[in-house]
């Protein structure tokens, strides 16, 4: 699933109020913090499923030939079955960050106290979806 003109709001329960870093606490990186080197890299080049793609690839340390050569099949089994939007990252759930969709579906994220941030949660034609909670 994939929105256009989204803003992905901080959920109500986020336990910061500023936004924070991620950071891996073990050797590999859980999602989140590829998500977030990613957008903050490249805010608005993927949509929800390049951003996908891109993280797997990334996780599971897939070499460039091997993509070269198997990119088709990695995709097809890897969107066999869903995977979660930005509503239920830890980035708007847990580390302070919104996630805006532009009109091509394409994703950035915004530190919640920023300007923008603020600006996108106010601006008319632009639908706000709060993530999703922790705690139910």
């Amino acid at each position: 699933m994939s929105y256009t003109d989204t803003l992905i709001k901080v959920a109500a329960d986020c336990p910061v109020n500023k936004s924070e870093i991620p950071v891996a606490k073990m050797k590999t990186k859980p999602i989140h913090v590829f998500q977030y080197e990613l957008l903050l890299e490249k805010p608005y080049a993927y949509n929800h499923e390049e951003l996908v793609y891109q993280v797997y690839v990334r996780q599971k340390e897939i070499p460039v030939e091997v993509l070269a050569r198997d990119s088709e099949k990695i995709k097809q089994e890897l969107f066999s079955k869903g995977h979660p939007c930005m509503r239920a990252s830890s980035l708007t759930k847990r580390y302070g960050w919104g996630a805006h969709y532009n009109e091509e579906g394409k994703i950035a994220i915004y530190p919640m106290e920023s300007e923008e941030y603020k600006k996108l949660v106010g601006t008319e034609g632009i639908k706000v979806i709060p993530a999703m909670k922790s705690k139910r």
